[in-house]
């Protein structure tokens, strides 16, 4: 075995998987998955720990593997991560833990996130027992919102002896994980809804279609229905776009509505009801993660489909595996291209899309190339369906709706970052309700710190 290369995973065929909704990616076996671990050095000091939001012990697990003991290697992964089969398949590892591995200076790291994948899947495979918990201690905390930061709170919470109930406004829990990332990224009979039932496992209770701001308020929870602390992790649902003329005709959406038609509520199956539509010829504007999640998702659902990008292709900020992926099933990349008005017909339906070409000039406040239009470079993109994928904001119905909540500029709650504490006392927040959109296991850190930090307020209490 060559300790420079990691062991290959397999994957689902290009051509066969862009006509279905099956997993792309499809693990290790426990043989591949003990060869893969052994090419971990152990470091002394793992610099992999240090870069993982929810700091799980990598090398300590990763040695499990390696000696072909799977449960003990699942039940150190459970300590720090409540989401391990979600995070071994979403999580950006190449700009984190196996970004930092020592074995990537001078060939590949070692495949931190699938090793992670193999033993969250094996351990739901073969019903091993996570539920770890304190004994009740008799003080309640509510959670707003069952996704990432929502559940690894609770989760953390729970374990500690806390009663804690989760409020998620829609009729299913996971939050982005089931109404966002699409099913051949992340299965969600196997997937989330396993991880769900083994946060209920640790006595969480989760209350659906309660939607905190209408159905109830953050201090009726507090003063009715006496509740200890609250924690918020509402996420950002409100998407953006970009005000240019023809944004409301028919045929343009938002990625948001579009992957949640498609994922929650299940359009691409032949035995539901929900409405989608997809249109022969598709442009997704937009570079980041979504919008490769909702290029790949309309390209299965039939249609031609255009990512519309302003930068270059270096500049995308989705996964480097995601876009390797779109190309592949044969996304076509429209880079160096911005949308500047979309064109109807007359009965108010998309025709088509007037683009300008840009080129990158001097590095802005991001460090990105600044992207300059290219004077007389205008075109019209021949699409009859538009898709804005553009990043999301937080809802402002909860700030809206609680007295003394600071949010910013950006409608995002006003949190600290270490502890999570909001402006109000006993109130904490975390996810993309404070950054705005961002990932699921930055999410996950939020609602890590935020339970240490409740734990602490309400033991000093």
């Amino acid at each position: 075995m060559d300790r420079m290369k990691r062991i290959p995973i397999r994957e689902q065929d290009a051509k066969e998987r862009s006509t279905n909704f099956a997993e792309v990616c499809l693990g290790y076996t426990n043989e591949e998955a003990m060869e893969e671990a052994s090419r971990c050095l152990n470091c002394k000091n793992p610099k992999c720990v240090g870069d993982c939001p929810v700091s799980i012990s990598i090398p300590e697990f990763i040695s499990k593997v390696k000696e072909g003991n799977f449960e003990e290697a699942a039940k150190i992964i459970a300590k720090s991560s409540a989401l391990p089969a979600v995070c071994g398949r979403v999580c950006p590892q190449e700009s984190q833990c196996e970004g930092k591995c020592v074995l990537g200076i001078k060939g590949d790291a070692v495949a931190i996130g699938k090793l992670e994948r193999f033993v969250a899947d094996w351990s739901r495979e073969n019903n091993i027992d996570l539920s770890d918990r304190k004994p009740n201690n008799g003080k309640k905390v509510a959670v707003i919102g069952s996704g990432p930061a929502g559940l690894t709170c609770a989760g953390d919470l729970a374990k500690l002896g806390y009663e804690v109930t989760i409020f998620e406004a829609l009729h299913e829990a996971g939050g982005v994980l089931v109404y966002g990332i699409p099913e051949f990224r992340l299965p969600k009979e196997t997937v989330v809804k396993h991880e769900v039932e083994n946060v209920k496992k640790l006595g969480v209770k989760i209350e659906t279609n309660v939607i905190v701001g209408r159905t109830v308020t953050i201090d009726q929870l507090v003063e009715e229905e006496g509740f200890d602390a609250v924690f918020i992790g509402s996420g950002a649902g409100l998407p953006k776009f970009m005000g240019i003329p023809g944004e409301n005709l028919n045929g343009v959406f938002s990625a948001n509505e579009f992957l949640t038609r498609n994922n929650l509520m299940k359009a691409f199956k032949e035995d539901y009801d929900t409405p989608i539509r997809v249109g022969q010829k598709v442009a997704v504007v937009g570079g980041g993660n979504v919008a490769m999640d909702a290029a790949r998702t309309a390209l299965r659902l039939g249609a031609e489909v255009h990512i519309v990008y302003r930068r270059s292709e270096a500049e995308l900020p989705a996964r480097v595996e995601e876009v390797h992926h779109a190309k592949e099933e044969g996304v076509i990349l429209d880079i160096l291209t911005n949308p500047t008005e979309i064109i109807g017909d007359e009965n108010g339906w998309v025709k088509g899309m007037k683009c300008v070409k840009m080129e990158l000039g001097e590095p802005d406040a991001s460090g990105r190339r600044k992207p300059v239009v290219v004077e007389g470079s205008e075109f019209i993109l021949d699409v009859d369906t538009v898709i804005m994928s553009l990043g999301t904001s937080p809802n402002p119905l909860i700030s809206s709706t609680t007295k003394g909540l600071e949010i910013n500029k950006h409608k995002c709650i006003v949190a600290e970052e270490e502890t999570g504490l909001t402006s109000r006392s006993g109130v904490y927040a975390g996810g993309d309700a404070v950054t705005g959109a961002a990932t699921v296991i930055l999410a996950m850190g939020a609602g890590k710190k935020a339970a240490n930090a409740i734990d602490e307020f309400l033991n000093k209490k």
